[in-house]
């Protein structure tokens, strides 16, 4: 069962990262943020009045509230990545976020990782070497890099926050809907602001465009919802190690969906460091 669910969650997870980079290419990034994750607020609304979680609040929720600081910022700079970059060398270096857990367990806690761990972030420091490398003749923009990396730093706060903010996964629920909630509002804060200078809320089309991509905001955001309740589910049921494991492939999803759908081609030096980004990134887990 957990490697069933576990292997959910990276179809899942791949799945919204390549709807949200294809709808960050028609739309702002800004505002695919906000409208997909008003949908998984209002599912995890629900979620939280059919189980009672409500009855969990407390102070650990704070963390929660820290996530959804954290979260819009990541998922900006991400989506952001996609639309400039190819996925197939954004999500592997995106899935970099384990370091940021990995980084709080050893100062924090003072875990000690084996070898294979110190050898997954060595693998991993490579491939972003080499993932940067040109695309048909062009090298990546370093914007679209640091895009990522800071992405990737995000996503490992967010991680870090919300594995502190319950215990239970009712608890797990509420705080995934306090965090999504604070995602709203952090996103739509920054969303006027943008208006405020200049920015644009809307795509060319406007309205229409919108409508148009309604469907595949809902799903995004339904999609990360799915995600977060089947890694629940897999955790809860078997070694966390596995879970952590067979979750973190997602990027091969997307990648995979990339190529298919995109028809994205990589040189063999970029598909190298992509593949040694995420070699890294299941080392670190699994160590």
């Amino acid at each position: 069962m957990t490697a069933l669910f576990a292997l959910a969650t990276s179809i899942l997870y791949g799945l919204a990262d390549f709807g949200g980079g294809v709808l960050s290419r028609r739309s702002p990034a800004l505002t695919v943020v906000v409208l997909s994750q008003i949908a998984a607020t209002v599912v995890l609304g629900g979620v939280v009045v059919a189980t009672g979680a409500w009855s969990e609040a407390g102070p650990l929720l704070w963390f929660a509230v820290a996530a959804g600081v954290a979260g819009p910022v990541a998922m900006i700079c991400f989506y952001s990545a996609l639309a400039r970059g190819p996925m197939g060398v954004v999500s592997p270096l995106a899935s970099m976020a384990v370091l940021v857990p990995f980084g709080v367990g050893l100062v924090a806690y003072g875990e000690r990782p084996g070898p294979v761990q110190y050898a997954g972030g060595a693998i991993a420091l490579a491939g972003v070497v080499l993932a940067s490398g040109p695309v048909r003749g062009a090298p990546v923009a370093r914007r679209t890099l640091l895009l990522t990396l800071g992405a990737a730093a995000g996503f490992g706060a967010v991680f870090a926050f919300i594995a502190e903010a319950s215990t239970t996964v009712t608890g797990l629920f509420l705080a995934l809907f306090v965090q999504r909630a604070v995602n709203v509002a952090v996103g739509g804060a920054a969303l006027y602001a943008a208006v405020r200078r200049g920015g644009a809320a809307l795509p060319e089309g406007g309205w229409d465009t919108i409508r148009a991509a309604a469907p595949g905001l809902v799903f995004v955001g339904l999609a990360d919802v799915a995600a977060n309740g089947t890694y629940a589910i897999a955790a809860q049921h078997g070694p966390v190690t596995l879970a952590a494991v067979l979750s973190s492939l997602y990027p091969v999803v997307t990648a995979l969906a990339a190529r298919g759908v995109l028809r994205e081609k990589l040189r063999a030096v970029q598909a190298a460091g992509a593949g040694l980004a995420l070699a890294g990134t299941v080392l670190l887990a699994s160590g």
